[in-house]
């Protein structure tokens, strides 16, 4: 027999699934999912019967506001979904998207707001875009941006530029 447990708010009772006795004594814990849950063997003392437990660690899900104003759940698929329209026919690994959205994901989660931009999380793309593939970051920015004409995609690649000459500059006044 095997149960889910939430680890979050407060503590919960685990009880037996064959007698419902509440009370049980752990025999073997183990992390699984690379850590994400821990799998736990348990024996009821009263019926003496075992099964396996599932601790899990409850999120609280974040709203994403939008420009409308309209909020709606977080959906890392929908940011996925974004990077790898961006990265489409570019060298850029499936792995490295998911560490973007990863730490993405990580970084939203780690604010106090449970509220969060879309314009946050927008921003949060484009600089993880641009240290990784400059043609996928101009692309996300030109759809997020919401670029009108030729002339404002224009200041876009001028400031990217502008930017790696000054990084250039930096490197080559360290190197000497």
């Amino acid at each position: 027999m095997v149960g889910f447990i939430l680890i979050g708010k407060g503590d919960m009772v685990v009880k037996c699934p064959y007698c419902g006795h509440e009370e049980s004594k752990v025999i073997d814990s183990r992390p699984t999912d690379e850590g994400e849950r821990i799998r736990r063997r348990r024996e009821c003392l009263k019926c003496g019967r075992r099964f396996t437990t599932y601790e899990v660690i409850e999120t609280v899900p974040l709203l994403v506001i939008k420009k409308d104003r309209s909020r709606e759940a977080f959906d890392r698929n929908k940011l996925m979904r974004g990077l790898l329209r961006a990265c489409e026919k570019r060298p850029v690994s499936m792995a490295k998207l998911e560490q973007v959205v990863d730490g993405i994901e990580a970084k939203l989660q780690n604010t106090l707001d449970r509220e969060i931009s879309s314009s946050l999380i927008g921003e949060y793309a484009m600089e993880a875009l641009k240290d990784l593939d400059e043609v996928a970051y101009v692309r996300f920015a030109s759809v997020y941006r919401q670029f009108q004409d030729v002339q404002t995609f224009q200041q876009e690649l001028n400031a990217m530029i502008q930017n790696k000459r000054k990084e250039e500059e930096k490197k080559q006044k360290k190197e000497s």
